[in-house]
């Protein structure tokens, strides 16, 4: 056996033995009292290096035979076995899960075609006028390509390859390159199509939809604080990020561009339009002029699809029957026109765990705790609740609704913005419009055509992911990077990523219910309840666990194991689960960025030069880490951003 599992056991042998000894004596320990000691046995395997999953497992059915055995020793073996078997087959009944490994599936296959070091060209000269244009390109790349793929690690290493040599070369100090990557990395794990969004939405019984419009704007939130940290640092400490130079921002032009930006006007719509009324055009043909508008009114053309696609959703008529729609765990809901889209697919919230503990309980004469029976009552109240129909007048239905204020506001905004845009919109930029036609598009079409799938309820989640999924062969095979490899790799990789999800819910799900049956959470109920906090006073303290808990743990471990214990305390504040999910979603980008464990940090330090420092790698991260409390302040103080979108989605 190895030194490391030694030592492991000791330590979890002092732990036992250490809390034993702080007791009078074994018989005045309580369930409650033991429920604690698991988790802390747990956190301390984890931190050990055990597999979490398996740990979780193990845990759960030894204390779980405990709690068991306490009442009827003759049956707490069945028992124990009995509830391990229900807990694994509601995690693979569960229809929520099914998007994890079509969304692994498509990260892997877009992470295999290598379309990375395109984009980050294209990217640089997007933002060549701009200081600090390396960094910004590179926290720009990271975060399109950690979107599309989720991957943290192959995304942060690819850039250290990638990025990280080109801005040492360019001058620009190891901590702002370093914080660059790891920051930008680590962007997909927020921002949609987001996995760790569903393991959530699936642990709390949130719904993925709506989990999904809610963390889109906080992570592009997010991003751009990024950005202007980088700018305003470099605009104030050249010497930190150098500009780049006159020579490497120039772009040839093709010679029919060439012609009409010497003889009529350097700007693309009044040159091409001059050109195509016959301004000495004689050596250009009409096709190409043509083309060339085509290609510059693409924005145009965008924005107005997009915009005229909210308008519809925004606007749609109500239906003859309207239903209030109820969260699971409480706090304030929307109310909803038409059913979400993903309860077409079976994407239900998760039964309530407090069925199958009260059914296990009786089966052993064990009655579940009374925070238990307090949530089950709660929730079919709700559920009771939810089935009572709000009647709307036929003749309002057939209406549709005036858009609301924000959108005008909106739309305003993209008229000004593309008015800005085309004024400027030379031909040497639409040269790098192209690039990024080639490069940048591709990518963001694809994301876009994935999240507006499922934000305006065309697909559910598991459909969208499918499409994702094939999204991501077409765009391998168009760059002609689709092989047997390139498939057989991400299928296995695929394949062994769903597996660790998989068991890690299965773990989670026996440790949950053997946490709840020793009466852990009703203990951690009355602790917290005692306190007499005020709701922002509990948030508070929750954020602050998390971040503390994202040091030495990583974000699958915070989800799985402590919230289910934060969920069912959400009721008694009056706080929404999903807001409440949005805030965990930003706070748990520490636990990629934070000290001791900081996975980006390795992942970076294992492909840099060697005179590149972890100790240089983690100060780099720390400005980061300061952004993302400002960004949770931020989304605490305008929970807008986070519920705008939702709320106008969903109503």
């Amino acid at each position: 056996m190895r030194k490391e599992v030694w030592f492991g056991l000791t330590i979890m042998t002092m732990v036992v033995l250490a809390a034993f000894i702080l007791l009078p004596s074994p018989s005045e320990m309580t369930n409650g009292h033991l429920g604690l000691l698991m988790l802390a046995l747990v956190v301390v395997a984890i931190m050990l290096g055990f597999p979490t999953a398996f740990t979780l497992m193990g845990m759960g059915m030894m204390f779980a035979w405990i709690a068991y055995r306490s009442q009827n020793p003759g049956l707490a073996v069945q028992q124990t076995l009995d509830l391990m078997v229900q807990r694994t087959y509601s995690v693979m009944s569960n229809d929520v899960l099914i998007s994890i490994p079509l969304f692994v599936f498509m990260g892997y296959l877009i992470e295999r075609a290598n379309l990375i070091e395109k984009l980050f060209k294209s990217m640089h000269l997007a933002t060549a006028r701009l200081p600090g244009s390396l960094a910004v390109a590179t926290i720009i790349t990271c975060a399109i390509f950690a979107t599309a793929t989720g991957i943290v690690g192959a995304v942060v290493t690819l850039m250290g390859l990638l990025a990280l040599p080109a801005m040492l070369r360019a001058g620009y100090s190891v901590q702002i390159s370093a914080g660059a990557i790891t920051a930008g990395g680590c962007l997909g794990i927020l921002i949609p199509p987001s996995v760790m969004l569903i393991v959530y939405g699936a642990t709390a019984g949130v719904s993925v939809v709506k989990l999904y419009a809610g963390a889109f704007f906080p992570g592009l939130m997010l991003a751009g604080l990024y950005i202007l940290y980088v700018v305003i640092l470099a605009k104030f400490k050249p010497h930190l990020a150098p500009p780049m130079s006159a020579e490497d921002r120039m772009v040839p032009l093709p010679p029919a561009t060439q012609i009409i930006a010497t003889s009529i006007s350097k700007n693309v719509l009044s040159g091409l339009l001059g050109a195509i009324k016959g301004k000495r055009n004689a050596d250009v043909p009409l096709s190409v002029l043509l083309r060339e508008l085509l290609i510059g009114l693409l924005p145009l053309i965008a924005v107005a699809l997009v915009m005229g696609a909210i308008y519809l959703k925004v606007t749609a008529p109500l239906p003859a029957m309207a239903s209030d729609e109820v969260v699971e765990m409480g706090g304030s809901s929307f109310a909803s026109g038409t059913a979400d889209a993903e309860e077409s697919d079976g994407l239900a919230e998760p039964e309530p765990d407090a069925e199958t503990l009260e059914e296990a309980g009786a089966a052993a004469d064990l009655a579940p705790p009374p925070a238990q029976e307090t949530v089950a009552a709660a929730t079919t109240t709700e559920a009771s609740a939810a089935v009572a129909a709000v009647a709307v007048d036929p003749a309002e239905a057939q209406e549709r609704r005036s858009a609301p204020s924000s959108f005008w506001v909106a739309l305003a905004s993209c008229a000004v913005a593309l008015t800005l845009f085309y004024a400027y919109f030379s031909f040497v930029r639409l040269e790098i419009f192209k690039m990024l036609l080639g490069s940048f598009f591709p990518l963001a079409l694809m994301i876009m055509a994935v999240l507006g799938s499922i934000v305006f309820g065309l697909a559910t989640p598991t459909e969208a992911a499918a499409m994702g999924s094939l999204g991501g062969l077409l765009l391998a095979a168009a760059y002609r990077r689709l092989n047997m490899t390139v498939m057989r790799e991400s299928v296995y990789l695929t394949a062994k990523t769903s597996a660790m999800v998989c068991w890690l819910f299965v773990g989670s799900s026996i440790f949950s219910a053997a946490f709840a049956l020793l009466g852990g959470q009703e203990l951690i109920n009355e602790w917290v309840l005692g306190m007499d906090l005020t709701p922002v006073q509990f948030m508070i303290l929750a954020q602050v666990v998390i971040f503390l808990l994202g040091w030495p743990l990583e974000w699958t471990e915070i989800i799985v194991i402590f919230m289910p214990i934060f969920i069912p305390l959400l009721p008694h504040f009056n706080i929404d689960p999903l807001f409440f999910g949005l805030l965990v979603a930003l706070n748990l980008q520490t636990a990629f960025l934070s000290p001791p464990v900081a996975m980006a940090a390795f992942y970076l330090k294992g492909v840099s030069p060697p005179h590149v420092t972890l100790n240089q790698i983690f100060a780099g991260m720390l400005p980061f880490m300061a952004i993302q409390v400002v960004a949770i302040f931020l989304l605490y103080q305008f929970p807008a951003i986070g519920m705008w979108l939702p709320q106008v989605l969903y109503k």
